[in-house]
Order: structure tokens, then sequence, then C-alpha cells
């Protein structure tokens, strides 16, 4: 269906929906208004990744509107097909940000797929791998019980080099494993805790008190980033306070469905802050920071804690965004080699949920001698999206391709990243095309500019102490 074709001419096929069994009433369904304020126009299909890979209409956004209007409407029920369509939505939000009708598409895919968890059996593998991912990913104290392993098949007699050369992992074990095996990055010291002090004083005058989130998958495989953050707040002047009591933002969860479990660890994230008072809530991910500015939507129907999160969600900045708004009190250094050639990489969350584009660009130029330079189809998934790389891996496979050569294209030195997922996911596969080209987050080119060292210090977890 192209995009200048009738809604009307869209083809639900028999395999698609079931027309035999009388729809079951969902606690959970997308709200209606929000359906019917799609009109079908097309223009989200130009920036929809998996209707780019896929090129089917159910998997775009018009024709995932389409069937959630018909299980609205009780016309049919959710098949495997039909949620198969659902599943291979990455959650990019590229649609809201082209959409000229204003379809909030994003409170329409949470909504289905709190919808598809609450009325569909998925297989006994597919339900094995989501039990697996989130009662492990979302908790970093679950997740650091098995980096002692991990450490060994890395380090042990070059086994994890030796198999993944061999292609052994890829015939014994399934599709989703095997993705969630290659994204794993060397697994370092610092891994293994959390930053000794609970409150990082400011250099100089305090400006500012501030929270600092550490993630679930950060603090653990990219805890460098979160030290390189401490040391350019407290240099501008921020007082940075860690709890320790901090679990996850819940954003795995949410973007998946799990309603119970995305509100108990919104909960418990908004507890560990509580008795702060602070300036701002700050967060170096860009797929937290997304959740976390929602909370007042995730909890809205808690009346003891509904208005609270409203107050906390409109307290958190992301970290580009708020040193854009305070400024930058400290000199800035020169990166050596000058100039420094940098390609900035949109994380689809800060791109299309938050609005921020500019901020992080603006702060990176101010470095001496740096030199920005923008990739084609910057607006493009790179394939992570949350779990979408474990979960999907064939269509992740082939947006972490195009997004590696479009940035690798621009001759940068190396590329920077605000966001945990793109950044593993963008070092996979620089490392299949060969590519040496580094990933930094912008904070870590900040605090090397800050404190005078050449950026290459910053590469490796291995040659970042931790705090």
């Amino acid at each position: 269906m192209t995009t200048s074709e009738s809604p009307h001419s869209l083809q639900v096929t028999a395999a698609t929906v079931d027309w035999s069994e009388p729809p079951a009433q969902p606690s959970t369904s997308p709200e209606q208004s929000l359906i019917d304020s799609c009109v079908h126009c097309g223009f989200c299909l130009s920036t929809c990744p998996s209707y780019r890979v896929i090129g089917k209409e159910t998997d775009s956004p018009r024709g995932r509107v389409y069937l959630m209007n018909g299980l609205n409407q009780g016309d049919f029920t959710l098949t495997d097909a039909a949620v198969g369509h659902f599943d291979t939505c990455l959650g990019c939000l590229a649609c809201v940000s082209t959409c000229p009708s204003g379809v909030e598409y994003d409170q329409l895919i949470t909504s289905t797929r709190a919808q598809i968890e609450q009325n569909y059996q998925r297989s006994l593998p597919q339900r094995l791998l989501r039990k697996m991912l989130f009662s492990l990913l979302p908790y970093p104290q679950r997740l650091r019980r098995l980096l002692g392993p991990l450490q060994l098949y890395q380090k042990l007699l070059g086994l994890q080099s030796m198999l993944r050369q061999s292609g052994l992992l890829a015939r014994v074990l399934p599709k989703s494993l095997v993705a969630m095996e290659s994204l794993l990055p060397p697994i370092e010291a610092q891994a293994f805790t959390d930053p000794e002090s609970e409150i990082f004083p400011a250099q100089g005058k305090r400006r500012y008190r501030v929270g600092l989130i550490l993630g679930c998958i950060q603090r653990l495989f990219l805890s460098e980033v979160n030290q390189a953050t401490i040391r350019v707040l407290t240099a501008n002047g921020c007082e940075v306070v860690v709890p320790r009591s901090q679990g996850c933002c819940a954003a795995l969860p949410h973007h998946q469905g799990q309603v119970d479990q995305a509100q108990d660890l919104a909960r418990q994230m908004m507890d560990s802050f509580a008795d702060y008072d602070l300036d701002a809530v700050i967060v170096n991910a860009s797929g937290c920071g997304h959740t976390l500015k929602e909370y007042g939507h995730i909890l809205q129907d808690d009346p003891a804690y509904r208005d609270r999160a409203q107050a906390f969600a409109h307290q958190v900045k992301d970290v580009q965004e708020f040193l854009d708004e305070v400024g930058l009190t400290t000199p800035l250094s020169p990166l050596q080699p000058e100039p420094l050639a940098v390609v900035y990489q949109d994380a689809c969350h800060m791109l299309h949920g938050q609005k921020i584009q500019a901020q992080p660009r603006r702060l990176l130029q101010q470095i001496p001698g740096l030199e920005l330079r923008e990739p084609r189809d910057a607006f493009l998934c790179c394939g992570s999206a949350g779990v979408y790389n474990i979960l999907q891996p064939d269509i992740a496979e082939e947006l972490g391709q195009q997004k590696v050569q479009n940035l690798t294209q621009t001759g940068a030195t190396l590329i920077a990243s605000a966001n945990v997922g793109c950044t593993m996911q963008i070092r996979k596969h620089l490392d299949q095309q060969d590519h040496t080209t580094p990933v930094l987050h912008p904070m870590q080119l900040l605090d090397c500019s800050i404190r005078g060292v050449s950026w290459s210090t910053a590469v490796g977890n291995a040659q970042d102490r931790p705090l």
C-alpha cells in the first residue's frame, strides 16, 4: 500500500486475525480517540525502521493503528500474526515526530503491548525468554551475580573469541541468545561495584544539588560514563547525590507491556530519591530519561504516588539538557588530535521522545577544535531499542548495519552516543564491519576536555579508574 492509496484498501489477511472467536474485552486497551486521530496519510512510512526493513503495511505505524482499531471494535482477536506485527515495532517514536496529525502513537503502542500481555499467551520459548529478560535485566544486583562466570568466559583461554569465530554459537543456540551474547562488552573490575561515595561535592561554589540515575546495564557495562558524568557535573558546580538504594527506571518492562512491574520499579526509584532536596534528577541514558519523564502517566491511577510521580518527572533532566540550560562554568581544552571530527548519534528516545536535539550539539561545539559532522538518516533507529535486538535479532541486525555505515561514511574520528543500548549496538556492528572508530558518550568527551587529557584515555573500561 502506498501513501497515495485509500486507507480502506489496506488488506488484513485471514492469517492476521481470527474471525471465529468472540473477542475478550481487554482490561487495558488503546483509547479510541487516540486511534481516531490517525488519518492514515502515510507520512509515517518513510521514517518507520520496521517498515523500511520488512516492507509490509501491517508492520508500519499506520497499519498497526488499523489493527488496533479492529481490536477495539471487536472485529477480530489477537493471533500470532497480529501480535507479530506489534512486536516488530521498535518503539523508536520516529512516527510521532513525523505525524502531521499529532497522533500519540507512543501511548497507543504502550497500551497495546499491555493488552497483549494480559490477553495473549506466547509460545513457551518466548515466555521463557521474556521471563529471563524481565527477571534479570532490570535488577543490576541479580545481573552482577553472573558477571564472574561471564568474565571467565571472556578471558579463559580466549573462549569467547574462539566460539564467536567458529560460528558454533549460531548453530546450537536460539537467535535471541546469540544476539544477546554478541552484545556483551568486556567485563572489567568496576562492573562489580557501584560508586563508593553517595555524595560527591561540587568543585568551588555549589550552584546546584542534583541526583544521578546510574541505570541498570550502564552501571555494569559502561560505568565509565557515570564516572565521567559525575566529574563533569561536579566541575561545573553541582553537588551530585547517588542513592545506593536506586534500582531500575522501569524502561524495559514499561516498553514491553509489563504494567505491574513497571509501576513497582517506578515507585522504588522515586522512593530512593525521596529524602534528598534536589534541584534536578539527572540521567545520562536517553531510554531511561524518556521513561522517567513518563512517571506521571505510568502512575496516573495510583492515588498514593500520582502527584509525587508528576513532580518527580518534572525534575528529571537529561544531563545534556541540564548542562545546556544552566551553562558550563569550567574552561574546556582542545582534544587531540586537533581538529577532532565527531559524528553525533541521535538516540531515538532523546530525539523523538524527549525532543532533545540541539542541546548535545551545542555542548560538544564548545570544545575547542571539535568539528561536528552529521550522518545520513540521523533519525533512523540503530536497532537496539531496549531489548529489541534480542527479541527481533534479524531486523535489528539490518538496522545496525545501516546505522554504522551511515556513521562511518562521515569520516569522523569518533562517534558520540548518549544511550547505553545504542552504544553497545553500534560497537557490535563496528566490530563486525572491521571498523575501529571508538564510541564515547558526550560526557566522556567533556570530561577529557575539562581535565585536559586525550580523548583516547576514555576508550575502554579498563582505562578509567572507578571513583
